[in-house]
């Protein structure tokens, strides 16, 4: 009987085996290998990098204070948010006090940096993963007030740097148009440094 009971576990014990090899290991090493050698920059986190400091990703948000800088969505990722190894959302129903109060704070900082207006919805709420790397291109718009005033330079020039930088839904259709606020100050970093010469 233990005979039996051996030769029948053989084929399952073997299949086991073969199926760990091929899905948990050859597969993802084929995968990575193909990455690697296909999408090289997107394989390896499109990590976005100044001289050879990386300074962050295009596919992850960060937190920017200052009112020099466009800033991005509220963060719930993490204590102080923008923290990739804690990605979620608030979980907070719509009808929750503590998502009402959060995002009357929210307008409030917004009002107290002088931005008048109606406020962009993305700009006093949190995303589902709490790492989302754009807004709408009407919430960097509604900026634009501050970082001149603070940098000095012409709205006008401020609105076409924002033109510039917006991204257009794929194919025409699948998305909504975007701003990638790291990428955006990057380039307002740039301008502020040429009106410098």
């Amino acid at each position: 009987m233990f005979a039996e009971l051996r030769s029948s576990f053989r084929p399952a014990v073997v299949v086991l085996l073969a199926l760990t090899l091929m899905t948990g290991i050859a597969y993802p090493l084929a995968m990575t290998g193909i990455a690697q050698l296909v999408l090289p920059d997107q394989a390896n986190g499109s990590l976005i990098r100044k001289s050879d400091r990386v300074i962050g990703s295009e596919l992850i948000g960060q937190a920017f204070a200052s009112d020099r800088y466009f800033h991005g969505r509220p963060s719930a990722a993490g204590k102080d948010g923008y923290d990739a190894s804690a990605s979620a959302a608030t979980n907070l129903a719509p009808g929750s006090k503590d998502l009402r109060n959060a995002i009357q704070g929210r307008m409030a900082d917004l009002r107290a940096q002088g931005l008048t207006g109606p406020v962009p919805p993305d700009l006093v709420t949190t995303s589902a993963s709490g790492l989302d790397p754009h807004i709408s291109p009407e919430a960097a718009l509604f900026q634009i007030p501050r970082v001149a005033a603070s940098r000095k330079l012409d709205p006008a020039a401020l609105r076409q740097l924002v033109e510039h930088q917006t991204e257009y839904p794929m194919l025409g259709f699948l998305g909504e148009p975007r701003v990638n606020v790291l990428e955006l100050n990057r380039e307002l970093d740039r301008v502020g440094a040429a009106q410098k010469q």
